[in-house]
């Protein structure tokens, strides 16, 4: 078959159109079926992957059905287990993202996260110190300053015409309380750390709080003032009659490192004045409750008396009953034995932050968490505490 010529060139045949077209066509379908199998097998390895994450997020254990782990939690999380700070700063950022928060320290510490810090103040409010008595408060600074009213203004009576003398005035006294620093190192090795089934938060939280409830307690009750708050009773102890403004007043229970019967006891209520015993507390430790609770009056009966409802405090003489252990044994000259209005008595001061440090480098394999806070304490009115003495005088 010939194929005559024009100017325009060669006449295809139509055998040799059909063919091209199929051979066309054959090249398309063959990239096009390559392509959505490419696709399928990328959709089938996503698939693969998200089946091995919910198999895996399975087997965590779960916080709440209902209520997923706060943003904070996960940062804290994530900061405690491999030390990535990324989510802590971007929770603590302003909304701008222009500038870190002053909550994140220079050299990486980083402040405990609000469901921590809520935890470990709820452990040292429930231990058996005198924080649960005393007057708490929150300060941003170095000290905490207490003004103290401890002179009586005077008054007169005054006539229509008659003059008016002068009357005395009130003596104010400043009290400074300063702030101390608490330190804790817990320490946990990585492979630890990384075991998903691990609740790195509450385990912190606990440690933390132990620690720092027993160093505070002792530290309210005997500590001397230096790099610690000053326990009352770190305060000159006089006897009661001789008391006076920045000392303790004592009565003594007549017996050298013994208690014969209840009167001593009621010496030190009524020693104390009565504006303060509405509000008063009797504070020792167990010891000294056991020999405590066995006194009774002329008719036999027990003066102490346990608590009626669930979580209840002892009382004795009606008075509620601390039982602390950092308060000193029955021995001859001892102070066993504080009753007074410790609200009004002594003054916790402390800064509401947490300071938490992660140092995986000092003790490897394991990691430590060094945590910090500050808090003070003092008495600010000593007319507001007494104490029973064991000595004859």
């Amino acid at each position: 078959m010939t194929t005559p010529e024009t100017g325009a060139g060669t006449v295809m045949s139509p055998d040799l159109e059909i063919k091209t077209a199929v051979q066309a066509l054959a090249t398309e379908f063959r990239g096009f079926a390559e392509d959505v199998a490419h696709r399928l097998a990328q959709q089938e390895s996503r698939m693969t992957r998200l089946d091995t994450r919910a198999a895996f997020a399975a087997r965590r254990p779960v916080l709440s059905a209902e209520a997923p782990a706060a943003p904070h939690q996960k940062a804290f999380e994530a900061y405690v287990r491999r030390g990535d700070e990324s989510a802590l700063r971007e929770l603590m950022a302003p909304p701008e993202g222009k500038a870190l928060s002053t909550a994140v320290a220079a050299d990486g510490g980083v402040l405990v996260t609000p469901r921590t810090a809520e935890t470990i103040r709820t452990i040292l409010a429930s231990t058996a110190s005198i924080r649960s008595l005393a007057t708490v408060v929150k300060v941003e600074g170095g000290s905490y300053d207490v003004l103290i009213d401890r002179g009586e203004m005077g008054a007169g009576w005054a006539t229509e015409t008659g003059p008016q003398g002068e009357t005395a005035t009130g003596t104010l006294e400043k009290i400074t309380i300063p702030l101390h620093e608490l330190a804790a190192q817990p320490k946990a090795s990585q492979r630890l750390l990384d075991d998903a089934a691990f609740d790195v938060e509450g385990w912190l939280a606990g440690r933390i709080a132990e620690r720092f409830a027993r160093a505070e307690s002792a530290a309210f009750v005997t500590g001397d003032g230096v790099d610690k708050p000053r326990g009352f009773l770190a305060y000159p102890a006089v006897p009661d009659a001789d008391w006076a403004w920045g000392s303790i007043g004592y009565v003594p229970t007549g017996v050298a490192g013994g208690l014969t019967d209840i009167d001593p006891v009621v010496d030190l209520v009524y020693a104390l004045p009565a504006a303060y015993r509405s509000g008063a507390a009797f504070v020792m430790n167990s010891k000294t409750t056991a020999v405590l609770r066995k006194l009774k009056d002329a008719d036999g009966r027990f003066l102490w008396s346990d608590g009626i409802a669930a979580g209840e405090p002892p009382r004795l003489m009606g008075y509620r009953v601390l039982v602390c252990e950092d308060m000193p044994d029955i021995a001859p000259g001892s102070l066993s034995v504080a009753f007074g209005n410790f609200a009004q008595g002594y003054t916790i001061a402390e800064r509401p932050d947490l300071r938490i440090l992660r140092d995986p480098f000092s003790a490897k394999p394991h990691v430590l968490f060094y945590a910090t806070r500050r808090v003070g304490g003092a008495v600010t009115d000593f007319a507001a505490i007494k104490l029973l003495r064991f000595a004859a005088s």
